[in-house]
């Protein structure tokens, strides 16, 4: 390895800024922030909707029923 090229390596706090969770890594920044974590996030948390797709199939159902008669 070449000297005097390499970013420096630290440990790190990772701060979650929606519900405060920290936990540490590693990292070349001195300081990590993020919006969401695993504590918060919709999918790992299993608060999850899939509103949107539901939405989607229903438009579907209805043309298609619309076809159908």
């Amino acid at each position: 390895m070449k000297e005097k090229i390499h970013p420096n390596y630290y440990t790190v706090t990772v701060t979650c800024t929606s519900c405060g969770n920290t936990f540490e890594t590693g990292s070349t920044l001195q300081e990590m922030r993020v919006d969401t974590c695993s504590k918060c996030h919709p999918f790992y948390t299993g608060q999850q909707k899939f509103v949107q797709a539901a939405g989607k199939v229903e438009k579907f159902n209805r043309r298609l029923a619309k076809k159908k008669q």
